[in-house]
């Protein structure tokens, strides 16, 4: 059976692809892992795959078009197979999560004129997004072949009565990634009902077990093993482990629990951010995940990270502490439900039960949760885990 060839998705911020160059044409033989067509979005560039052994059957995303991500570029298969040339299914697009905007013109589109009861032809994700926009088909000109409408003339469209919203759209006067972030943020904010809550675990036994593993153990556990990030991803992934609640997405009209915990780690990159995966973080030993961590989080920075890899988080972790920041707000990385946010640690004199004075180190959390969803009471639950485990460190090698 042909396998499809997909956009792929290279960053939180990425909604759309350009096909820079195809390394193969119609009918050359190619092997599986052989790089088949070069693909780039505004800041990173990527070599797609062959998923399997056999020939290009088709190409239906020419050099310098733009294809939504998870759209379809191509068909690898065997010699012989046919393929169709408009199969880019409903759920394929909605994965991307995309949000189009049209583009003001000094003047709108005029309507066409069309006969009574004339079929109208649309590419899918032409209908899509105008079904989004609320607009109507029969008053879109399509400039595709047979007059078919597309992408570009439904994002071209305007309809004289909504002119004047069109200026209060979101990432309006941003240009590139930076507008595509204000998009996708604008987006979550819109279609959750966000909370966070703030609380701090005491740290001191666990900086106190790190330092014990690390006198215990000498130079056999890597440094990324004892990682403040390495040891809260593992505490996270527990939690939700506990509250399986909690490793869940929510798209506006589907609740979905899932069973495996992918961790997604918020990244900094020129101009934007990624949330590179960590898949089946509560199977992995604190020493894999460490050394995941460090090299998914490299490779998003310098843009080699796997394409199936800036995807496919259950839940993400955003850490601001490096910056002096002590609580923040984060945004859900959507249709996630929870995000967690690490602030930088501090020193604090308490009473300790002796009623001696003493010195503690503690660490502040910030929690988002989508409260369509999720509760202030069990959302309190699942922090407190959080930091059950933070402060019960040896738990994290049980």
């Amino acid at each position: 059976m042909a396998e499809s060839l997909l956009m792929p998705t290279l960053g939180l911020t990425m909604t759309e692809g350009t096909v820079d160059q195809w390394y193969k044409q119609v009918g050359d033989p190619v092997a599986k892992g052989e790089a088949i067509v070069s693909i780039s979005s505004e800041k990173l560039t990527h070599d797609v795959e062959s998923p399997i052994d056999g020939v290009l059957l088709d190409i239906t995303a020419d050099n310098g078009e733009e294809i939504v991500c998870q759209g379809v570029i191509g068909y690898v298969g065997e010699v012989g197979e046919s393929v169709s040339n408009n199969q880019t299914p409903e759920e394929i697009i909605s994965k991307a999560d995309i949000t189009v905007t049209a583009v003001p013109k000094e003047t709108p589109i005029p309507t066409p004129k069309r006969v009574s009861g004339e079929r109208i032809f649309a590419t899918p994700l032409a209908r899509k997004i105008a079904a989004d926009k609320g607009y109507s088909l029969e008053e879109i000109i399509g400039t595709g072949g047979n007059g078919r409408i597309t992408r570009r003339d439904v994002e071209r469209f305007i309809p004289q009565v909504t002119v004047a919203a069109i200026s209060q759209v979101a990432g309006e006067g941003l240009e590139g990634m930076r507008k595509v972030i204000a998009q996708r943020m604008h987006h979550s904010l819109q279609q959750s009902a966000q909370l966070t809550l703030h609380r701090k675990a005491d740290i001191t036994q666990l900086l106190a077990f790190r330092r014990d593993l690390k006198e215990k153990t000498g130079d056999q556990l890597g440094r990324s093993t004892l990682s403040i990030n390495t040891l809260l991803i593992k505490a996270v992934s527990l939690a939700l482990r506990d509250k399986p609640e909690m490793n869940a997405s929510y798209n506006g009209t589907e609740y979905k629990q899932h069973d495996a915990i992918h961790m997604g780690v918020a990244v900094a990159v020129d101009d934007g951010l990624v949330v590179p995966v960590i898949r089946d973080v509560t199977t992995k030993t604190l020493s894999e995940i460490g050394s995941e961590f460090i090299k998914v989080t490299s490779q998003a920075i310098d843009g080699t990270l796997p394409s199936d890899l800036y995807s496919g988080s259950t839940f993400t972790i955003t850490n601001l502490g490096t910056s002096g920041v002590e609580y923040f707000t984060p945004i859900l990385n959507t249709p996630e439900i929870g995000i967690l946010g690490i602030g930088s640690m501090s020193s604090k004199l308490i009473f300790n039960k002796e009623k001696e004075i003493t010195e503690i180190q503690e660490l502040p959390l910030s929690l988002t949760f989508d409260h369509q969803v999720v509760d202030g009471s069990p959302a309190a639950e699942f922090l407190a885990q959080i930091v059950y485990y933070i402060e019960n460190p040896y738990l994290l090698i049980v």
